[in-house]
């Protein structure tokens, strides 16, 4: 794989884009950096970020029904949200204003004004803590980022492309399917589908 991603356009050729902005996005260094970052690991025993956005490209390609406007929305919060992983301050306490996913909302902010799409890369892993929390108490990881009903009350105009786009992320890689098992059985006003066989 390495030598893969030693070829010229390399990126190109894995993540396909579809349209100009995905094609400017590769083109730019640092994003380029955050998408070619990263070491096998819990969750992601691909490693580098770009075969996990390839992976969640690929779930968004077996959404039934979803239409043309989602799912280039869904391919640019799948493109940008882990992309900045490289630089998250991960020092504790956590300081949530150098997560990962506020990084790449800022970096988005100046390539595209679409409230859904940056809101969702922003809080992409907010249902995940929530659910750490809930499981573990107030001990957890997340430090008490944010709650479920603040969650829903600022997704609620976006709560289906929400759930979505946590499928696509959360069936990927090797993680625990759990937090969506949660998500789905608890709330309300989503449409619950089957993209690929579950488990886990």
């Amino acid at each position: 794989m390495k030598r893969f991603f030693d070829e010229p356009n390399a990126l190109e050729k894995l993540l396909q884009p579809e349209n100009p902005l995905e094609e400017r996005l590769l083109t730019i260094p640092e994003f380029q950096y955050g998408l070619l970052w990263g070491e096998p690991r819990y969750g992601h025993p691909e490693g580098r970020v770009c075969l996990h956005v390839r992976e969640v490209f690929d779930n968004i390609d077996l959404i039934e029904g979803l239409s043309a406007e989602d799912r280039n929305r869904l391919r640019l919060i799948a493109l940008s949200h882990d992309t900045f992983k490289y630089a998250e301050d991960r020092s504790r306490p956590r300081d949530w204003s150098k997560h990962h996913s506020l990084l790449a909302r800022r970096f988005m902010e100046n390539h595209l004004d679409d409230p859904i799409v940056l809101d969702i890369i922003e809080t992409h892993d907010d249902a995940y803590y929530i659910w750490l929390d809930a499981r573990h108490g107030p001990t957890a990881p997340s430090a008490r980022r944010t709650s479920l009903e603040s969650l829903l009350e600022r997704m609620n105009y976006c709560l289906q492309l929400y759930y979505l786009f946590f499928k696509c992320d959360t069936q990927s890689g090797d993680k625990t399917q759990a937090p969506l098992k949660w998500f789905e059985k608890t709330i309300e006003g989503i449409e619950v589908v089957k993209i690929r066989e579950e488990g886990g």
